[in-house]
């Protein structure tokens, strides 16, 4: 993979795509065929290979960050949820080679220059005090791109969203410095109401916003805290 072209990005795709039409191979499944099919015709995978960005959810963090201005030279940001590592691109790229940014998944991820990357779970009770080590202090930005792997039981797939967002807002209260920001993905009529309630009493803004890179049938939105008041 290239690495992501220098200078700061707009979001998204640009130019002409032509349409690709992916025939159903005898050991493949329809709906692998429909997915196979997908990729091939999003503008943002497209727009992703172009740019060097390990996934389309780059523009998603591209597209915020656009419109809330979070990333800034010099500031320490933490990237939960980070593999395979676009969104930790985005942030490497836009703080200019001035800050720290740590990127964390469950998941092993593969080297990222300019980022300290890592291996870990935000359930374990070390995470915070690994996270901190990690950037030698608070965070300035706490990132969080986390979903769980879908059972396809909406209900118990809705339980696990919201227990990753609470996770990831609880360490974003606990490393955050005063005036930092915070951003998770939800799902559908945002963050859970309690936990919406406990963010606006400890935030001086709270808000909601659908990039437009996010598939138009997702049900994912981004929830952008901002103002920490420690």
């Amino acid at each position: 993979m290239a690495p992501p072209k220098k200078g700061r990005k707009t979001a998204g795709p640009s130019g002409r795509n032509l349409k690709v039409r992916v025939k159903t191979a005898k050991r493949r499944k329809t709906s692998s065929t429909r997915w196979l099919q997908r990729q091939l015709n999003d503008p943002y995978v497209q727009a992703a290979q172009r740019d060097g960005y390990r996934s389309r959810a780059a523009y998603k963090l591209t597209e915020l960050d656009d419109k809330f201005k979070i990333l800034k030279p010099g500031q320490h940001v933490v990237d939960l949820g980070a593999a395979p590592g676009g969104w930790t691109q985005v942030a490497v790229e836009r703080l200019k080679g001035k800050g720290v940014v740590v990127a964390m998944d469950i998941a092993e991820i593969d080297s990222i220059a300019g980022a300290e990357v890592m291996q870990g779970d935000i359930m374990d009770q070390d995470f915070g005090r690994a996270i901190r080590n990690a950037l030698g202090g608070t965070a300035d930005v706490v990132l969080s791109d986390m979903a769980p792997h879908a059972t396809g039981h909406r209900a118990t797939d809705h339980l696990r969203i919201v227990g990753l967002v609470e996770a990831a807002a609880d360490l974003a209260q606990e490393i955050l410095s005063p005036g930092g920001t915070f951003v998770a993905k939800v799902w559908e009529g945002g963050a859970d109401s309690q936990l919406l309630a406990l963010l606006k009493k400890n935030f001086a803004t709270v808000k909601h916003a659908k990039p437009k890179a996010s598939r138009s049938g997702s049900a994912e939105m981004y929830l952008v805290a901002t103002g920490y008041r420690g």
